[in-house]
């Protein structure tokens, strides 16, 4: 199974097209509050043109069902990624893949995990490193995607070290906050697949 590249927070389509040539498996598009947020129609824009084979994530955080359902039907995402806690009350269609936050310290961690879930710090976008030695073990549970801090100076040792089913990245490939840099992307991408082969 391939590593999972998840580039995040993207905004526009000349994001989008420099993310796929760069090599990326999915686009994250931000819903909730953040200098990287967009409008439904701004991410349905951006995502017009792209192939099918690139994953469209609609990214949210508590948000209501009525938020929910304003994406799902103007930005048509392949999958869902919010909070665990808020997924009980969404109504999601089957054909819509979610992938719940657990938060580093989450109690969730204390009961069975879902198949695929993305593991960070209680921030997102923030940067913050979540414990890789403790990643490891909950990675064995599952299929983590881990995000948090990452960028291509430490992506080869965050693999290395928690052996994940994917990555996400979303601060560490701007130039400033909320624009993205082909270059930085390009860089964290070939040092991700580069550090795959070892896996």
């Amino acid at each position: 199974m391939s590593l999972l590249v998840k580039i995040c927070g993207l905004r526009n389509e000349s994001d989008v097209l420099a993310a796929v040539e760069a090599g990326a498996d999915a686009v994250g598009f931000v819903f909730a509050e953040s200098v990287r947020r967009v409008t439904v129609a701004e991410a349905a824009i951006a995502t017009a043109s792209l192939h099918s084979d690139i994953r469209k994530v609609a990214v949210m955080r508590h948000p209501s069902n009525e938020e929910w359902q304003d994406v799902l039907l103007e930005f048509r995402p392949d999958a869902l990624q919010t909070d665990i806690e808020d997924v009980d009350g969404l109504d999601v269609p089957d054909n819509v893949q979610i992938i719940p936050v657990i938060r580093e310290g989450s109690a969730a961690l204390d009961a069975e995990l879902p198949d695929v879930f993305l593991y960070e710090g209680a921030n997102s976008g923030q940067g913050e490193l979540v414990d890789w030695q403790r990643a490891a073990i909950i990675a064995e549970r599952g299929r983590l995607i881990l995000a948090g801090g990452l960028s291509a100076e430490n992506i080869g040792e965050a693999i290395a070290s928690v052996r994940p089913f994917g990555v996400d990245v979303s601060s560490a490939v701007e130039s400033e906050p909320g624009r993205k840099s082909p270059e930085l992307m390009r860089e964290f991408i070939n040092a991700a697949r580069a550090a795959e082969q070892d896996l």
